[in-house]
């Protein structure tokens, strides 16, 4: 029997993680894409911590940092001293990690994104730096998560009607053709799509200033290149 994972999608609470406490069916894996706290401070990036190291009905927990998450980026030992404290807790920045049952299914995990205001982990749209950071993402790549969405997949923001999504990142995507790309940061573009290959996941939880999303379950089977949304 081959790898079938089930898979819970979650991404910006934004410190209402705790309300997501029952809506968590368990399964192989939870990922959260970033947007753990609100303004990012030593308090809210460890209750986060605590409460992610606490859920008990998976079998591994990821999650990347957001642009609202600035410890991780000004205090990276502070921080990864937290997740060292907390074993059950997988935190990526620009690496990888490998799921299935002979760990050979790579994710990879970065939370960087165009320029937003003076927000963390910010590079300039069309940089040299992000083209950088995108070309770091292995060919190999089986699972992409990222912070912000590549441009064109689930990034239209309606205040400024437009497209807000790296169109660098969209362009790396093309080339590596993950099966699954889970991210979040545009709230009102929570949902999903594809292109024929690669299913594009935001996964935002904080829509209108509250939690009014859901996560998003699937059942990924790898054997037979399948995902099915719950």
């Amino acid at each position: 029997m081959g790898d079938i994972l089930k898979i819970t999608l979650i991404s910006d609470t934004h410190t209402r993680h705790n309300k997501l406490n029952h809506l968590l069916p368990g399964g192989d894996v939870l990922i959260h894409a970033g947007d753990v706290t609100s303004v990012g401070n030593f308090t809210e990036t460890l209750d986060f911590i605590k409460w992610f190291d606490k859920i008990d009905n998976y079998d591994k927990k990821i999650f990347i940092a957001g642009n609202h998450d600035y410890l991780f980026q000004q205090r990276p030992d502070q921080t990864l001293e937290m997740i060292l404290d907390h074993e059950s807790v997988t935190y990526l920045q620009d690496s990888q990690t490998f799921l299935g049952i002979e760990n050979n299914i790579k994710t990879w995990g970065t939370p960087w994104q165009p320029e937003f205001k003076s927000w963390a982990f910010n590079l300039k749209r069309r940089s040299k730096e992000i083209k950088e950071k995108w070309a770091q993402i292995p060919k190999d790549t089986q699972l992409l998560i990222t912070h912000g969405p590549p441009f064109g997949r689930l990034d239209w923001v309606t205040k400024s009607y437009e497209n807000v999504g790296s169109l660098e990142l969209a362009r790396r995507i093309e080339i590596i053709k993950p099966k699954i790309h889970v991210f979040g940061h545009v709230h009102e573009g929570y949902g999903y799509t594809h292109d024929g290959y690669t299913h594009y996941i935001n996964a935002s939880m904080v829509s209108h200033q509250d939690m009014n999303n859901n996560p998003i379950n699937i059942i990924w089977d790898v054997d037979k290149n399948e995902v099915k949304f719950l």
